[in-house]
């Protein structure tokens, strides 16, 4: 720990310190984060290029009095560390420690808990109406970064604190630099200022003219003043944001610490909405940043050695991403009516590869699913074939546009949800664990998971060539199981489940992710003598009607396991198809996350704490079968 950040445990302890100090102490923080991400992971290069801009924010405003709310959360970093963190920084990510995003139950300071982009100016709007509702006299300061702000719902916050004319702040951290290149027209807009061409050579060849011209006092000031003004009104992003009702401010360097507390106290004495347009290097301080921002977003553990990668595992097994992406790069090749679509993540969707082989048939809408699911309809209207690929925390936000737009209109659009189930480190904001409940209730959805990457590959094959209305897959993250690769590609009868493991008196029905651990269990029941008939569902919508019927005839002891919600997901719908067939329900339980939140933590330590491991799955079927009762049809009753 360096001279200044180890006297730093609060926004106070930092207005001790000297203007002349916080650029030695921003350094500090800078090599605080580089060294705990470098051991823990997450996201990096947002955080390390809001330094400065975090220590202005601190050193001016009075927080948590006055409120200062992060958008999306990659940035707050050393927002954490000066507010009461630091000596527990170490810990983010881990099970038990600190969260990698802002949360309102960690910290007085966090005011806004987020993980989705876009939320900030929404959130601080609502923040600053319940000031004045309340006669208080705060300050509230959202932070936005410039790809968050490719996000509708950012706009309809613009448009909405513009109307209502209260104090608010919003700062617009433009690093140029989203989770991948930042696409669409407003892009290029604050892009044309940033670049600074065209507006400084007309404000330089401006004063040169002037400079020609006899001084003649003040109105040769005020005349100098105007003409600066019009260019500054033409040719910045000023006259969008001004359009809209806000004051608009900058572009400023977001690197000097001492520019940013002089503007931040100019500002706050200025009433209504106001936009600062703030200028920053994403990842800066870190030597790989200029080289590859997608992995300087968000990284593994990886050593500081200059000139080091990050250092990963070596395995064989291909990841789900790996083989979706390689998968529909070979059906695209045979199929061109094919084409993919993401909100802002190419990478991390595994359509990147898609897009360096087919660019005119990659659409990166930003950060927009809303959009992005309407577009994929409207493909579909024309006969097109869109996959769209997102995770599925993200596609929550869409599920309006997935009901309206896609479903009730029975449209061929193809969701392919990566990071499906738990997926660890990231935590609550990040786990994918509804989407079966959500989509499941949706007429004409079909919904599909596979067991393993071969099974994933023969999925998409059945999702684009499925024309008969939407469907959807989910995929876990990580790798794969090492399974062996199927030359030929096979579409699968929709709606058919299939019986991996013969049994009797016991039946696990496993859906996606949780198939394997379910055969895993069925081998340690085997000891015990119980010998449990294992299927993996494929589907949790349609469910295998003939195939559950002709399983339970038998009485059995049913358990349904999977890595998504129990309410409303996969069990709920098999509980559904036994009590439409009459079937008295005394032996069957349900596997699944529970009724809360799960926290960060690994994913082989989550799946453990809620039970959808082998061993427990294991002992929740001799439980069962240590009880009274069986599954049974009440007499006169016959399956329908």
């Amino acid at each position: 720990m360096s001279e200044h950040l180890e006297r730093i445990n609060s926004p106070a302890d930092l207005k001790k310190l000297s203007i002349e100090e916080l650029p030695a102490l921003a350094e500090e923080i800078r090599q605080e984060i580089i060294r705990v991400i470098a051991k823990n992971g997450g996201h990096l290069g947002a955080s390390l290029g809001a330094v400065e801009l975090t220590l202005a924010l601190h050193y001016v405003f009075d927080a948590p009095k006055d409120k200062i709310v992060w958008d999306t959360g990659h940035q707050a970093h050393g927002h954490k560390i000066l507010t009461d963190r630091r000596e527990v920084f170490d810990t983010i990510r881990l099970k038990g420690g600190i969260s990698g995003f802002p949360s309102r139950a960690e910290s007085p300071y966090d005011t806004f808990g987020v993980g989705h982009a876009s939320t900030s100016i929404s959130a601080a709007l609502g923040m600053a109406v319940a000031r004045d509702l309340m006669g208080a006299d705060h300050r509230v300061i959202a932070v936005i970064g410039d790809g968050a702000l490719s996000g509708g719902m950012a706009f309809e916050a613009i448009n909405n604190a513009g109307n209502l004319k209260t104090d608010l702040l919003v700062v617009l951290n433009d690093n140029k630099m989203a989770i991948a290149k930042n696409v669409g027209a407003l892009s290029q807009y604050l892009t044309a200022v940033t670049s600074g061409r065209v507006y400084n050579r007309l404000e330089a060849d401006v004063w040169e003219l002037l400079g020609l011209i006899p001084r003649v006092g003040g109105k040769t000031r005020r005349l100098a003043h105007k003409i600066k003004e019009s260019i500054k009104t033409l040719i910045v992003p000023g006259m969008l944001f001004e359009a809209l009702g806000f004051r608009y401010f900058g572009p400023v360097d977001g690197h000097n610490v001492e520019f940013l507390i002089k503007t931040f106290k100019d500002l706050a004495n200025l009433k209504g909405p106001i936009l600062l347009h703030v200028i920053t290097e994403k990842g800066k301080g870190f030597v790989h940043a200029d080289k590859d921002s997608t992995r300087c977003h968000g990284v593994n553990s990886f050593d500081k050695i200059p000139g080091d990668r990050e250092k990963k595992e070596k395995n064989a097994k291909p990841s789900y991403t790996q083989v979706f992406s390689e998968t529909l790069v070979r059906l695209a090749r045979e199929n061109p009516k094919i084409v993919g679509i993401t909100a802002a993540m190419p990478d991390g969707t595994g359509l990147k590869a898609f897009g360096e082989e087919f660019p005119d048939r990659l659409f990166d809408v930003g950060i927009a699913e809303q959009h992005a699911m309407t577009f994929a309809a409207g493909l579909a209207t024309q006969g097109m074939i869109p996959v769209v690929a997102i995770y599925s925390t993200f596609l929550q936000r869409a599920f309006d546009q997935v009901v309206h737009d896609v479903g009730l209109q029975n449209l061929p659009v193809r969701i392919v949800m990566d990071r499906a189930g738990l997926v660890g480190d990231d935590g609550p904001t990040h786990h994918g664990v509804f989407d079966v409940g959500y989509l499941r209730m949706v007429p004409n959805f079909a919904i599909m998971a596979p067991k393993d990457e071969n099974e994933l590959r023969h999925m998409l094959k059945t999702m684009v060539e499925h024309h008969y209305g939407p469907i959807a897959l989910r995929m876990p993250r990580g790798t794969g199981v090492g399974v062996q690769m199927d030359d030929e590609l096979v579409c699968l009868p929709i709606g058919k489940a299939e019986v991996l493991r013969e049994g009797k008196g016991t039946v696990i029905l496993a859906y996606g992710a949780c198939v394997y651990p379910a055969v895993a269990a069925a081998s340690l029941l085997d000891e015990s003598g119980i010998h449990a008939t294992v299927v993996n569902a494929r589907f949790a919508k349609p469910l295998d009607s003939l195939l559950l019927d002709d399983l339970l005839s038998s009485e059995p002891c049913v358990l349904t396991v999977e890595e998504n919600a129990r309410a409303g997901g996969f069990g709920s719908a098999v509980l559904e198809f036994l009590a439409d067939r009459g079937y008295e329900m005394k032996r069957v339980k349900t596997l699944g996350i529970p009724d809360r939140y799960v926290g960060h933590a690994p994913q082989t330590d989550l799946l453990a704490e809620i039970g959808l491991t082998p061993e427990n799955i294991a002992h929740v079927v001799l439980d069962m079968a240590s009880s009274n009762g069986r599954l049974s049809k009440p007499a006169g009753r016959s399956a329908r």
